[in-house]
């Protein structure tokens, strides 16, 4: 135990803290503490409580989610419960004993019919299950803790855990071809690149208070694309003969609806916070060079 300022990092076993954990021996002022559900049920409010009040963290990073997008249209109660209600839970005791609140939300809280990057303030709208209840888990935190900071993001993949990049992998060194849609368009988000930038914002508010602005920021990497495209840059970094063929959604449906457009404007987290984004296919090469070492 030391004196240093401790945070708690919810969600310890995704994709995002499992980077944050990666990352964290480069902030030694800090005292880090991951958690995983059955460590804290962030729903129960009884339980979060009393570890808070033990605990006195001075941060909290909420990156626990319900993420099955297609199995939450059949799941619909208990995305919302770790998805909205847990949020709100979470927000509440964080503002109860004066600890800093950062929560992670998603594009898919805007329908996908926009045609230009969304703005933080543009008029929320989710298509599916998933969006709406983190949609509800936005309006729960900034609700229940008006000093937390909401940070969306969207196609969020590391070398942790299960997600587009790794299924890919598996499906290149598998298959002679496969089929990717390619009228879906966004940015993906390498999670360690997301990681980072929250600690700098954590980093700098601790040295000055004032630079804790709260409000919704919008987070990915530069650059925007098709998941096709995505596809194909995995392929040409691997050096893969595997061919990728694009198709429409329409061709490969799924139980959940999916934003045809999701690319997010990250103007104000780059003016507010000093943020500096990293090109997409850049830190895509990094996430495939670390998956590659761990084989």
């Amino acid at each position: 135990m030391t004196g240093n300022p401790k945070i708690v990092v919810t969600g310890g076993n995704g994709q995002l803290g499992k980077e944050l954990q990666e990352i964290s021996s480069s902030y030694p002022q800090f005292e880090f503490y991951f958690l995983t559900r059955e460590d804290m049920p962030i729903d129960q409010f009884e339980l979060v409580r009393n570890y808070f009040t033990t605990l006195k963290p001075a941060y909290c990073i909420n990156c626990a989610a319900y993420t099955a997008v297609d199995k939450a249209e059949a799941e619909k109660d208990l995305a919302f419960q770790v998805n909205g209600e847990a949020v709100g839970v979470l927000a509440a005791v964080c503002k109860q004993h004066n600890t800093k609140f950062i929560h992670i939300s998603t594009d898919y809280v805007f329908n996908g019919e926009g045609t230009y990057p969304y703005t933080e303030n543009f008029p929320t709208d989710p298509i599916n299950v998933y969006g709406a209840s983190k949609l509800e888990g936005e309006k729960d935190a900034t609700g229940f803790n008006p000093d937390c900071i909401v940070i969306r993001t969207s196609w969020v993949y590391s070398s942790f855990g299960k997600n587009f990049v790794k299924t890919m992998l598996r499906l290149m060194d598998e298959k002679d071809e496969i089929k990717v849609v390619n009228d879906q368009i966004g940015s993906p988000t390498y999670a360690a690149d997301l990681a980072e930038v929250i600690l700098k914002i954590i980093d700098n508010a601790q040295l000055t208070m004032n630079k804790w602005v709260p409000g919704i920021y919008n987070f990915s990497n530069e650059g925007i694309i098709t998941w096709y495209e995505f596809a194909v840059a995995i392929k040409e970094i691997i050096k893969c003969p595997c061919e990728v063929r694009p198709i429409t959604t329409l061709e490969y449906p799924t139980p959940a609806k999916r934003p045809a457009y999701s690319v997010l404007d990250k103007t104000k987290i780059q003016e507010t916070f000093g943020v500096q984004l990293k090109d997409w296919k850049e830190s895509l090469t990094v996430c495939i060079e670390k998956i590659k070492k761990q084989q």
